[in-house]
Formats: structure tokens, sequence, C-alpha cells
């Protein structure tokens, strides 16, 4: 391995497949029964009887975080914390809004394990660094070219040459980096709203939060189709097709660390189209409003 160099890859898990198939063996064929009776009755031998029927679904959502071997926690501590999050989300499900459990728990389950590291304080500022330097670099060649930047562009931003490019995206795939990640700052913590909240959430919002999902939705899928295809295609095989990094990396001929840089890439592009978008829409709305009502706007 290169010196300092820190590959990315997933944490020690079982493949998606054998996940799936012990996932699915596992969950008892009456378990909307025990659904319609622990909603009813709280009993708390029912509850345990859901936590070990969904455990599996832990261990799937963990195993795709990609959380690499230098973390503080083991892979039993991450399960761990991933099993809190389950239980949370059993807590919480309510059955007769129709949607799955399946996804409502999927949120609550990554969101326990990264609150759980963000409160080691894990996240190493070096990293955090690299980060903002490469965003930085994205958002001003996107401005002058007005087109999605090539790498060995973005590494002469940075100021710095094509293979440390890719190794800076190496190093900030220390940070659990995805589409769980906060559309704010990574440094922020709180109240901010993740990609995989706008696709994932099976609640049934109020009207005004309908409309502000729905707008986001647009953005989110604009920002999409402004990605090179490559990135795109690597999404959708890790997200929607719920491929392995290793998997995804035959499918494109490329070693598995060449595709984590590649995904940390595109996250940070997304991350920087949708900062854009919803700035020129904060903006947008800030003339409406002065238009409208003489409001003076507050200064950028």
């Amino acid at each position: 391995m290169d010196g300092g160099r820190q590959p990315c890859i997933e944490a020690p898990m079982q493949s998606k497949s054998e996940i799936e198939e012990e996932y699915f063996m596992g969950v008892p064929a009456a378990i909307g029964d025990i659904w319609t009776r622990f909603v009813a009755t709280r009993d708390p031998a029912l509850r345990d009887e859901l936590i070990t029927a969904y455990a599996p679904l832990v261990r799937f959502v963990v195993s795709r975080l990609g959380i690499p071997p230098s973390c503080l926690l083991d892979a039993d501590d991450l399960l761990s914390c991933g099993t809190i999050g389950l239980i949370n989300a059993i807590d919480r499900y309510d059955p007769t809004r129709g949607s799955r459990f399946e996804s409502f728990a999927s949120t609550r389950i990554r969101g326990a394990v990264i609150d759980h590291l963000r409160s080691l304080n894990w996240l190493p500022r070096t990293a955090m660094a690299r980060i903002r330097q490469i965003e930085y670099a994205i958002a001003n060649l996107e401005q002058r070219l007005g087109r999605p930047p090539r790498e060995e562009e973005i590494a002469a931003e940075a100021h710095v040459s094509p293979s440390r490019y890719r190794q800076m995206l190496q190093e900030a795939g220390t940070i659990v980096l995805s589409l769980d990640a906060p559309l704010g700052s990574l440094s922020q913590e709180e109240g901010l709203t993740s990609l995989a909240d706008l696709l994932e959430d099976e609640r049934s919002p109020e009207p005004d939060e309908q409309v502000e999902t729905q707008e986001m939705l647009a953005l989110l899928r604009v920002a999409l189709e402004g990605l090179p295809e490559r990135e795109r295609m690597l999404l959708a095989l890790y997200y929607r097709e719920e491929l392995t990094m290793k998997e995804i990396s035959k499918i494109m001929n490329v070693s598995e660390s060449r595709v984590c840089q590649l995904h940390i890439q595109a996250i940070l592009r997304l991350r920087n189209a949708l900062h854009i978008q919803q700035d020129v829409r904060q903006g947008k709305r800030a003339r409406r409003q002065h238009l409208v009502t003489g409001t003076p706007r507050r200064p950028s």
C-alpha cells in the first residue's frame, strides 16, 4: 500500500446476496401478526421478536456504509449502534401509514451509527480540510466552465498533481461520505437534511413540507443529470441496485479503490450542485418577497 494511503473499503460483512438471503429467511411469515399485536400491546416479548427478526437488516445497512478499518469502532460495535437505531425504529413505526418498515428503519439505523461516530469526534480534521478544498475547486470550475470539470482540471485548480488529487479523494474516504451525509456543512450535526432523507422519507408530510420535498427532489434530479455518465451509473448501481463497491468494480472494470474515489467525487459534485441551486432558489424567493411586501433583502 502507498505510504499514508488508506483504502476505502466496506466493513468486513457478508455479501449483499448472503445478507438478503439470511434476512428473508429470518423474518417470520407471521411478521404482520406480530406487528399488529405489538402495536396494540407494546409487549416487550413481541418487541424482542421484532428485533431478532430484523437483525439481518442491521448487518445489511451497516455493511453498506463504507466505514474504513481505521474507525474507532470494530464491526460488533457498529452493529450494536445500528441495533439501537433498529429499536428506535420499531418503537416509532406506525404500520397504518402504509410505509415499508425496512425503508423506515434503514434511515434510523444509518443515523444511529453516524451520530455515534460523530459523538466520538471521529471525523479527522485533515480529511475535512481535503473535502473543503475539493468542493471549492469543483465549485469554482463549474462556475467558470459551465460543465462538470474533469479530474485533471480539479487537480490543477486545487494546485495538486492528478495522483495527489486521487489520494485526497482516498483520504476523504475516512469520513462516512455518502448520500447519508448532510447537505450542509459536514462539521454540523443537527437539523440537516441528507440526500438519502429526500429519497427515502416515507412519512406523510404536511402540504408545505411536501412542496418543499418535491422542490428538493427536482433539484436533485437536475444535479444528477449534470453528473458525468460514469458517475451517474456508479450511483445507480450503488444506491438503486444496491451493489457493493467490489461488485461495481467488476462491472466498471476498475479497481475497488477507484470506484470509491469516483463515488466520493460524485457525491461532492452533487453537494456542490445542490448548494448552488438552493442559493439560486433562496435568492429568487427573497426577490419575490421584496417585490410583494417591500421588505428589504438581507445582504448575502
